[in-house]
C-alpha cells in the first residue's frame, strides 16, 4: 500500500527526507530501498549506515538524504543541535529531544532525532512536512520514496560572459551549460548554444572569450535574435543518450547561417528508463525560456528535429508539451518552472506509439514470417487481431471525415475495410510519387539492408560492444549507418536486396524488376502512374519483419524498448499489457505480470510511463490524456516506406491523430529508402537539414 505525505511548500527541497510511514517495531530496516528524486541511494558512501524504524517511525541518516537533495547540513557539538537548511528553511533538531525548530518556530516530534553508529538520523516524516517534499512508501517493496523540488535560485542562467567565437562559420557558441538544478547525471544534463554573429554585440575579454550583449537590430535571412527559431536537435537512435557537447559543433553551422538558433543539449537514454529523455529534453527548452532575452532567438518558435528513436523523441517532444504527466520528473531534476511546449516537430522514420507498436508490427509484417513455431505463430495472429480491435476502437478518419476500420477477409485475416484501403493508397501514393520525381534511366544503388528494394534500411546486429561509460563523441558517427549505433536487435535480412548498382532505362523495367516473377504492380505509361494489388504483396516485395514477434517487447526482455521501460540499471523489462494478456498460462506469464506490476522510483507503473511516451494518447481522444498537453502547430514527418524497424500504420496513425488535432501536417513514406532521414528527389537523404530548414521557414512565414 502506498501513502503519499501532503506537500506543503514550495520551498520543497529536500527533505524529503522522510518517509515514515509505515511501518513495524523498533528494529534495523536494511532491506529498506531508498530513491531521491528518481536515483537509488548508495548508503555504501556512508559507512553502509542504513535507516531504521522506531515506534512506527522510520528515521533516516541525515547527510546521505541532505546532501542528495543539495542541503546544507550543520552540527552544533556544544548544543548538540544538527541544523538543516534548504531555500527559504531552517530546521534545528536537538539530538534526543522531541522539540524542533522551524524557521524559529517549535515544534514537537513523533521520535526524536537520533545519533546511532556515529550518524545523526532524523524522523523523516517531519522534515518532508516541514521542507515541502512528497515521500512515498511501499510497503510490498519496502520502498521509500523522496521527490523535493530544489529552489529555483539555484539554477544559474548563462554566463554571457564565456562565449567562445568560430571565426569560419561566423557564430559564437557556448558549452558545458547546466540547465537544471539538480541533475540526475551531470555528464549529460548540460547544453551548447550556437548563435549566429550577427546576433551578437561582443566584447573581446583578451583570453579567448568574450561578453556578449544580444542584438536585437542585426538580420540574418530575414530573422533578428528576437525572431530567429531555434532548433534542438534529437540524436537518439534506439532512445539513447545524446552526449552533451564538449566542443564546437559543426554541424551548427548550416542552421546558424540561415539565422537559426542552434541549441544542442545533452540528455540521458533508455538505459535511465523511460521517461529520462524526453525530460531533459523537455529541462532544455525551459532552461531555454529560464534565460529569458538573456539568450537570442524567438522563444515562441521553437523546433525539434530527430531520426528513428531520435524521431520518435521529436514527435514526443512536439505531442506532450506541458504535460502534467512529467512534472514530477522534471521538479526532480530540478528543471526551471517554465514551459515545455515546441512551435514545430520533425520527425524522420519514428519509432513511436510502443502502447500498440507489437500489434501494428505483425499486423502489417507478420505475413513475411516463415518457420514459426506453433506457438509463435499463435502470439503473431493474436497480436494482429489486437490491433484490428484497437484500430476499430480508435476510429480514425481520412482527410474527408470518413472512419477508418478493418474487416476481415474470408481466411480470417483483417486485410480488408477502409482502414486497409488507406494503407493501401498510401502506399501508392509514395510510388506514384516516386515515378513523378524520377527521371529515367534510372540508377538504384546496391542495398543490403533491411531496407528492402531501392534503399539502405539496416543491418544484421546491435550496437557495437562500447567499454563502460565510453560514449561516442558529437559527430563521430555522422556517416555510420544508424543500424550500428542503435543497439537494436534485428534479425537475419530477408528482405529483397541487389548486389550492386542497377540502372533502367524506363519505368517500365523499373516497375517489371520490382514485379519479378509474381506481379503486383500495374503501371499505366500515359499517366505514369501505378496500383498495387495488396499491401501483403507489397510487403512481401518490399518490406519483410527485420525483428522477432514482440519486435519491442521481446519475450526474453532484451530489446531496446524493454530498457528503454525498464527501471534505470540497463535491464530490460515487459511493458505491453496486450501481450501479456496473449501470454496467459504460458512459460513468459510470470515475468510480464511481475514488470507491469513493478513501480519506478517516483510510484508510477509502467504503463503511466508508457503513457508519457505515446503521441497518440494527447492527440486521440480513445485515450485519457486527449488535450492534456499543448501540442505542437507543425509536423514534419518522413519514413522510408520499405524499412522493416516499424509498421507503415505507426506513422500513418501519428499523421492522421495529428491532422484530426488541429496540427498542420506534412507527412511522405518515401519510396525506396529505409530506415533512415528519408527524403524525396534524386538525392534523398542528403536533402534533409535542407529540406528541414525550408520547412522551418515555411512554418515562420505563416
Amino acid at each position: 500500500m502506498k501513502h503519499v505525505l501532503r506537500k506543503i511548500s514550495a520551498v520543497s527541497v529536500t527533505a524529503a527526507m522522510t518517509a515514515a510511514m509505515a511501518a513495524v517495531p523498533v528494529m534495523a530496516a536494511d532491506d529498506i530501498t531508498v530513491f531521491v528524486n528518481g536515483s537509488q541511494l548508495d548508503f555504501t558512501k556512508y559507512d553502509n549506515v542504513l535507516p531504521y524504524i522506531e515506534n512506527d517511525y522510520t528515521l533516516i541518516p541525515i547527510r546521505a538524504i541532505a546532501e542528495s537533495l543539495g542541503l546544507d547540513v550543520a552540527w552544533e557539538e556544544s548544543t548538540r543541535t544538527v541544523s538543516v537548511s534548504g531555500g527559504d528553511t531552517l530546521i534545528g533538531l536537538v539530538i534526543d529531544s522531541d522539540k524542533a525548530t522551524v524557521n524559529g518556530e517549535e515544534k514537537t516530534l513523533g521520535v526524536p532525532a537520533r545519533i546511532t553508529d556515529d550518524r545523526t538520523f532524523i524522523p523523516l516524516r517531519f522534515v518532508s512536512e516541514n521542507i515541502g517534499a512528497d515521500v512515498l512508501w511501499d510497503g510490498e517493496t519496502r520502498t521509500i520514496t523522496i521527490n523535493g523540488e530544489k529552489a529555483m535560485s539555484e539554477l544559474a542562467k548563462i554566463d554571457n560572459t564565456k562565449w567562445q567565437y568560430n571565426a569560419d562559420d561566423d557564430a559564437y557558441w557556448q558549452i558545458g551549460i547546466q540547465y537544471c538544478s539538480n541533475p540526475a547525471d551531470a555528464s549529460y544534463e548540460t547544453l551548447g548554444i550556437f548563435v549566429p554573429a550577427a546576433y551578437m554585440n561582443a566584447t573581446d575579454n583578451g583570453d579567448g572569450t568574450f561578453t556578449c550583449e544580444v542584438n536585437n537590430e542585426a538580420i540574418v535571412n530575414g530573422y533578428t535574435a528576437g525572431t530567429a527559431p531555434i532548433v534542438i536537435p534529437v540524436e537518439t537512435p534506439g532512445y539513447s543518450a545524446m552526449n552533451a557537447p564538449t566542443a564546437y559543433v559543426s554541424s551548427s553551422a548550416q542552421y546558424t547561417k540561415a539565422g537559426f538558433v542552434y541549441v544542442y543539449p545533452g540528455a540521458r537514454g533508455r538505459n535511465e528508463g523511460a521517461p529520462a529523455g524526453v525530460t531533459d529534453f523537455k529541462a532544455a527548452i525551459r532552461y531555454i525560456r529560464f534565460n529569458g532575452d538573456d539568450i537570442a532567438g524567438d522563444k515562441d518558435s521553437i523546433f525539434s528535429f530527430g531520426m528513428s528513436g531520435g524521431g520518435a523523441q521529436s514527435a514526443l517532444i512536439g505531442a506532450t508539451g506541458n504535460s502534467d504527466l512529467y512534472t514530477p520528473y522534471l521538479n526532480a531534476i530540478g528543471a526551471a518552472d517554465e514551459k515545455d511546449d515546441v512551435k514545430g516537430s520533425m520527425c524522420w522514420c519514428p519509432i513511436t506509439n510502443l502502447d500498440i507498436a507489437n500489434e501494428a508490427y505483425e499486423w502489417n509484417m507478420g505475413s513475411t514470417r516463415s518457420d514459426l513455431t506453433e506457438d509463435m505463430q499463435t502470439l503473431s495472429d493474436g497480436l494482429a487481431n489486437a490491433f484490428a480491435m484497437y484500430i476499430n476502437d480508435i476510429q480514425l478518419k481520412d482527410e474527408n471525415g470518413a472512419v477508418l476500420l478493418l474487416e476481415q477477409d474470408e481466411n480470417g485475416k483483417w486485410t480488408k475495410g477502409t482502414y486497409y484501403d488507406y494503407i493501401k493508397s498510401e502506399v501508392e501514393r509514395s510510388l506514384n510519387n516516386f515515378l513523378a520525381d524520377t527521371t529515367f534511366p534510372y540508377t538504384k544503388q546496391a542495398s543490403k539492408g533491411f531496407g528492402g528494394f531501392g534503399g539502405r534500411g539496416g543491418m544484421g546486429g546491435g550496437m557495437p560492444d562500447f567499454a563502460d561509460g565510453e560514449k561516442p563523441q558529437v559527430g563521430d558517427n555522422a556517416n555510420v549507418p544508424i543500424e550500428e549505433l542503435d543497439g537494436i536487435t534485428r534479425t537475419t535480412d530477408t528482405v529483397k536486396t541487389t548486389e550492386e548498382d542497377k540502372t533502367y532505362q524506363t519505368a517500365e523495367e523499373y516497375i517489371a524488376d520490382l514485379n519479378g516473377d509474381d506481379a503486383w504492380i500495374s503501371y499505366d505509361e500515359k499517366t505514369n502512374t501505378a496500383t498495387i494489388t495488396s499491401v501483403e504483396a507489397f510487403v512481401k516485395a518490399c518490406k519483410n519483419a527485420s525483428k522477432s514477434v514482440g519486435a519491442f517487447d521481446a519475450l526474453d526482455a532484451t530489446q531496446g524498448e524493454n530498457v528503454l521501460f525498464g527501471y534505470g540499471d540497463g535491464n530490460g523489462a515487459h511493458f505491453d499489457v496486450m501481450m501479456s494478456r496473449l501470454l496467459a498460462n504460458t512459460e513468459y506469464e510470470a515475468a510480464y505480470k511481475a514488470d507491469l506490476e513493478k513501480k519506478d522510483a517516483l510510484g508510477n507503473l509502467v504503463n503511466y510511463r508508457v503513457n508519457m511516451y505515446t503521441p497518440m494518447y494527447y492527440i486521440d481522444d480513445m485515450y485519457d490524456g486527449y488535450k492534456t498537453a499543448d501540442v505542437a502547430r507543425y509536423f514534419r514527418i518522413r519514413t522510408g516506406i520499405n524499412q522493416g524497424d516499424t509498421a507503415l500504420s505507426t506513422e500513418v496513425n501519428l499523421a492522421l491523430g495529428l491532422k484530426a488535432y488541429g496540427s498542420d501536417v506534412d507527412f511522405e513514406m518515401v519510396w525506396g529508402q529505409g530506415h533512415t532521414k528519408a527524403e524525396r528527389g534524386a538525392n534523398g537523404e542528403e536533402m534533409s537539414d535542407t529540406n528541414f530548414i525550408e520547412w522551418v521557414n515555411e512554418c515562420m512565414s505563416e
